[in-house]
């Protein structure tokens, strides 16, 4: 069965600095929705969406091919009949109107065929050519150490060091036909020659007869001088004994089914003004997001940079773990916690672009080369204007290499669990996203503009990736909503797992800066929040590291601004702002949650509603640490009202955790009324109550639902140990009338076949679950939820905590396996 439904737009972004790139609009555009349904009306106020047209293909639905270029894009076949058997692509199943491009597509899907088939033919396999670091950079064979490095414009090199006293007129390199250079160190008296955490460069003279020295391309660490200021950064051999070398002891945990994302800065996640470590991390923040009930870390600016401030996006080592937090044995230490505590790891990769930095980073390779001797490419093609940095050329061999090997090290070495891509708008067209307006049409996506060779990368990238570790995480950052970005490579797509949705924080940040409460639209949210392509997975977030760094606000910010400061201790009355500010947090982030994707995602100290912007050490701030940490005190000082949204952001999770209605493609929305400000959902077999009006309370509001029976709360924004005020009966039985003429649904209540009454007060939001036949256990578990309230308590600072989540959540016991 198939939807005619048009191309949908929402946001129109333009992308004019590197951080309004980062946090423009994305066109969500919904293309043909599956499993889902969207039926809205009420008694007062009745509109219905153009595109509620349900669709039979499961997201997780894998179709069947049986043509010839969907089994080359799965296996190793030869490329013979694209041409003949192009309509046939996969991807046209899922959206027709995808057709009119055909020719796009078939050209992409050769390309990427053809450029597999070229280094199978060359490089042995794809598995062979991305292992690239047991090759270039610094690798013990036999007795020695060799180096290589991949520089066909120098004249002559040498390796300087440490080991030779920076004098490389010993240690010359040579030069194969394809521009490699090597040399061997022999050990001496059965040591190596080049110690362990020693420093090395690598000399070159290029075209002017000029010697410069360079880190090495391949280095997998890098120290810089703290006492010197601006100093450059020295490449260090990082080979450490049997001893000192951490072995992993946990497994990667199992990949679930939908990510609940927890967004973090290693360096910035201290409460102290000064960069935190890795070890740090694992001990003091882990525990954090694990009793939050998060699967999955995010972890920010792993790859080496050599400026603080540039977030970790201005990348200038891609092997070496960024040395101001710890080693590379640092960072496996947190991983290997990470998969102790059941959580899995994502690293933010950055390949759409590379430093700018001629003294420390890859760009001090590029003196004067052709474009085929170059990462980059040259000219105004290897320049990104508005992040000052370089860009890769994708179609180089050595480029595919570097990059491709890149990723492979970091899943094999250090054991992430996925990447979140940065930058990928500006990988998948020429012009970047740069003063582009993305309206929805889908000329705009397939076109001379776009950039075959960053798209054919990324489908090389995720084949590779999900061949490696087939329960790989991938996630795109992409504001511009091209369809196929997440459909797998077989198909036609490029093959991510998940798209950020880029729209939803940015119609949070409208509403709050703009509009009084009583303007917000009930219409406009959902709009916003459901239009995506539902056939492509996405990521929902209501504010990011993107929504906090200097300039901007939080959420909590915005809600709240200086009462911050003086009105969150729970030792006195809440003011109407601080009430108003706790209430609509609570809502707007799980709104978000229950409508926006299939995922969801938070940056670290949102959850609590952490005060102010992000701001890094630099000299407009006086190189101030102040404003570039977490302030953990806020959430455990017992009497500050932090903890409240801590405890339902906890809760939040425990609740997608227990009924998995992020994983569900069951979505419906029975209800918008504008009037009422209150908007009536179900994902999964819960129904959602979002009553956004500030003042008015409904008692006995009617609410549709699907499933016939009994239905209880099974989380309460307004309950007391929220914040709230406790006005919801948790212990009421909810029971359902039928509606209407069965299986006729223009009949029944807002189009569902049931329905019950609610409690529904201002400016909160109630979820309902239907009780199974079990009173008895139900009960009980009720009993000791209630018993727990009543203790008031609260879990350890740091730890999970099985009667606190009983409290948060009183819909059920966890085991103890699954604290």
């Amino acid at each position: 069965m198939s939807c005619s439904c048009p191309p949908l737009s929402l946001a129109r972004a333009s992308l004019n600095s590197r951080r309004s790139f980062r946090k423009a609009s994305s066109n969500q555009d919904l293309g043909q929705p599956h499993s889902f349904f969207l039926a809205v009306g009420s008694k007062r106020s009745r509109w219905q969406y153009p595109f509620s047209c349900p669709h039979r293909l499961s997201i997780n639905q894998k179709p069947e091919h049986d043509f010839a270029l969907s089994t080359i894009l799965k296996d190793n076949s030869a490329m013979t009949t694209v041409e003949e058997d192009a309509e046939h692509l996969g991807i046209f199943n899922v959206d027709p109107s995808l057709e009119q491009f055909k020719d796009h597509f078939v050209y992409r899907s050769k390309r990427y065929v053809e450029q597999k088939s070229l280094i199978e033919k060359y490089e042995g396999s794809l598995e062979e050519f991305t292992q690239g670091y047991l090759k270039f950079g610094f690798n013990r064979e036999q007795d020695g150490i060799v180096y290589r490095e991949w520089a066909p414009a120098a004249e002559e090199a040498q390796l300087i060091g440490d080991f030779n006293g920076w004098d490389g007129s010993n240690h010359r390199m040579e030069r194969n036909e394809f521009g490699v250079w090597t040399i061997k160190i022999p050990d001496a008296d059965g040591k190596p020659s080049i110690p362990h955490n020693s420093r090395v460069k690598f000399r070159f003279k290029h075209g002017n007869g000029i010697w410069v020295d360079r880190i090495p391309a391949w280095i997998r660490y890098t120290t810089v001088d703290p006492n010197r200021f601006a100093a450059p950064y020295d490449g260090v051999h990082w080979d450490p004994p049997p001893s000192e070398r951490y072995v992993f002891k946990y497994p990667r945990p199992p990949k679930p089914a939908a990510p609940r994302i927890y967004e973090a800065h290693v360096g910035m996640s201290g409460s102290e003004p000064r960069v935190s470590t890795y070890r740090e991390f694992a001990d003091n923040v882990l525990p954090r997001i694990q009793a939050n009930n998060y699967n999955t870390v995010q972890l920010m600016a792993i790859m080496e940079h050599s400026y603080y401030a540039s977030f970790g996006y201005h990348v200038t080592n891609f092997f070496a773990v960024s040395n101001r937090s710890g080693t590379p044995e640092d960072l496996k230490y947190l991983i290997d916690k990470a998969h102790s505590l059941g959580l899995r790891v994502l690293m933010d990769v950055i390949h759409s672009h590379a430093s700018n930095n001629v003294t420390d980073g890859l760009n001090g390779f590029d003196v004067g080369q052709s474009i085929q001797e170059s990462y980059f490419h040259t000219g105004e093609r290897g320049y990104h204007k508005l992040w000052d940095s370089r860009l890769f050329n994708y179609a180089n061999w050595e480029v595919l290499r570097f990059l491709l090997s890149n990723l492979r090290w970091w899943l094999e070495e250090f054991q992430f669990d996925g990447f979140r891509f940065d930058g990928v708008t500006s990988m998948l067209y020429h012009h970047h996203g740069i003063n582009m307006v993305f309206t929805g049409n889908y000329s705009e996506y397939f076109s001379e503009a776009t950039d075959v060779d960053g798209v054919v990368y990324m489908m090389l990238a995720n084949h590779l990736v999900h061949k490696l570790l087939p329960d790989a995480t991938v996630v795109a950052e992409d504001v511009s909503g091209m369809p196929s970005l997440c459909r797998p490579v077989y198909e036609g797509g490029v093959g991510f797992d998940y798209r950020l949705a880029m729209a939803i924080p940015d119609k949070w940040i409208d509403y709050l800066k703009n509009k009084k409460d009583m303007e917000w639209s009930m219409q406009e949210i959902v709009w916003s929040l459901t239009n995506r392509r539902y056939s492509e997975m996405c990521i929902a977030y209501a504010e990011s590291h993107d929504q906090a760094i200097v300039g901007d606000k939080t959420i909590a910010f915005l809600l709240m601004d200086k009462e911050m400061y003086s009105g969150m201790s729970d030792l006195q009355p809440a003011s109407p702002v601080v009430e108003r500010g706790i209430a609509l947090h609570k809502m707007i982030h799980f709104i978000t949650m229950a409508l926006g994707g299939e995922g969801y995602l938070n940056f670290m100290g949102n959850e609590f509603g952490h005060p102010e912007w992000i701001d890094f050490p630099r000299e407009g701030n006086g190189w101030s640490y102040d404003k570039c940490r977490r302030q953990w005190n806020l959430v455990d000082t017992d009497h500050l009202r932090y903890k409240h949204l801590n405890a339902f952001d906890r809760a939040m999770n425990l609740l997608d955790d227990r009924f998995s209605f992020l994983a569900s493609t069951k979505q419906i929305v029975s209800s918008v009324n504008e009037e009422d400000k209150v908007i009536v959902c179900e994902r999964g077999d819960l129904v959602f109550v979002f009553n956004f009006h500030p003042e008015n309370t409904y008692d006995g509001y009617k609410i549709g639902c699907d499933l016939p029976g009994k239905y209880r709360v099974a989380l309460d924004s307004d309950a007391l140990q929220f914040g709230g005020h406790g006005r919801v009966g948790h212990d009421v039985d909810h029971f359902t009338t039928p509606e209407g003429i069965p299986g006729v649904p223009e009949t029944n209540f807002n189009n569902r076949p049931n329905s019950f009454k609610v409690l529904s007060p201002a400016r909160t939001c109630v979820v309902y679950y239907k009780v199974e036949e079990n009173p008895e256990d139900f009960d009980e578990e009720m009993m000791d939820a209630e018993e727990a309230v009543a203790r008031d308590e609260e879990p350890e600072k740091g730890t999970s905590n099985q009667a606190a989540d009983e409290v948060l959540v009183p819909f059920g016991m966890p085991d103890e396996d699954e604290i």
